[in-house]
């Protein structure tokens, strides 16, 4: 649907010229929810301008549908741009005009027949549910109703693709949750490609079925959502997933587990404990400790545990206590690799240092 080769963008800045993007290469696929992350200043913003040729890149080329626009004049591209719908973080609402009236403006602009353009948009508002907010005014909305209006106007024309730029980064996290529920609810009925541009790994995670990442106005890493979650490779992804799905152990619950293993060594000295660090890389969370436990004969104990459900998959961390013989730990480590869970003995110094990595 979308492939972008080898693009390339630069601005004049009082200290010469600044690479914004430096040879990006994507594909998203027809009807795709497409993430495209990275921090501050990556190059997000200016690789989604140009997607939809507000900004001109400099070399490279973006074809959409089959068609290449980076090649196309000034009222051929406009006639193109129709195609490709666009929600912005600010809203971009005009203010004297209703619910009703900016959700028609892009169909006026485009010279749709007036007798068709009042069905249409109710339609959309349907679509969106602000059916009963036709007349009111930008002023009189929340700001997820005024997104509604925002994602509305974008779909008027029907396009193929629809670009989101930050579109939820103003809004509450309830908020947020309603717009992308509704963005993957439209996904799903009419077919359309999405590409989600966001610095929030809280966005990917809940809607998109790929991810890019960008940093320094290149691709560092991309690949299926859940697979970038459980196993991050470069260091900028790493950082990001991170932040997104920490879980280590407090102070509290390491003294705690101090006076566990004190206790446990004093009444058997002859098993081995551990102190298991696991990640889970996409798998089916399932009952795979007590699996463990009975296959292997080990004593487990669930200290902490964060895992999300990643489109359809288990990811996460989880720090689990292991006792048993030293075969049988072995046994253990062995047999979590089976269920797609990379474990993690975490030393015991480093316990009684604080650190819990």
């Amino acid at each position: 649907m979308i492939e972008i080769r080898g693009l390339h963008k630069r601005y004049q800045t009082a200290d010469g010229h600044h690479p914004a993007l430096r040879g990006v290469d994507l594909h998203v696929g027809t009807g795709e929810i497409f993430g495209i992350i990275g921090p501050s200043g990556a190059g997000k913003s200016t690789l989604v301008q140009c997607i939809n040729l507000l900004e001109r890149p400099d070399a490279g080329s973006i074809a959409i549908g089959g068609q290449t626009l980076t090649g196309l004049d000034e009222a051929q591209l406009r006639r193109h741009r129709q195609r490709i719908g666009m929600v912005f973080q600010g809203f971009h609402l005009m203010t004297r005009r209703t619910v009703h009236g900016n959700v028609a403006l892009p169909l006026e602009i485009a010279g749709v027949a007036a007798a068709q353009v009042g069905p249409r948009v109710d339609r959309l508002l349907e679509l969106v549910g602000l059916s009963a907010l036709g007349e009111r005014y930008p002023a009189q909305l929340s700001g997820g109703q005024k997104q509604r209006v925002g994602i509305a106007r974008a779909l008027a024309n029907e396009p193929d693709v629809l670009l989101s730029d930050e579109a939820t980064s103003a809004l509450d996290p309830e908020t947020t949750a309603s717009i992308l529920a509704l963005l993957r609810r439209i996904n799903r009925q009419t077919g359309i490609t999405v590409v989600m541009i966001t610095h929030q790994m809280d966005v990917v995670r809940a809607i998109c079925d790929r991810v890019a990442v960008l940093d320094q106005g290149q691709v560092v890493e991309q690949g299926d959502t859940a697979e970038l979650f459980a196993a991050p490779r470069h260091p900028v992804t790493r950082a990001m997933v991170a932040a997104a799905t920490a879980s280590e152990l407090t102070a509290e619950s390491l003294q705690a587990l101090r006076r566990r293993l004190d206790q446990r060594e004093a009444g058997d000295g002859a098993a081995s404990v551990q102190l298991w660090r696991l990640r889970l890389c996409g798998g089916e969370a399932g009952d795979w400790i007590s699996r463990l436990a009975r296959d292997t004969g080990l004593d487990l104990t669930l200290l902490q545990a964060r895992v999300e459900d990643i489109q359809g998959n288990a990811v996460g961390t989880v720090f689990v206590l292991a006792r048993g013989s030293a075969a049988a730990l072995e046994q253990g480590r062995r047999a979590l690799g089976e269920h797609r869970i990379q474990p993690q003995v975490v030393e015991m110094d480093a316990l009684q240092a604080g650190s819990g990595r």
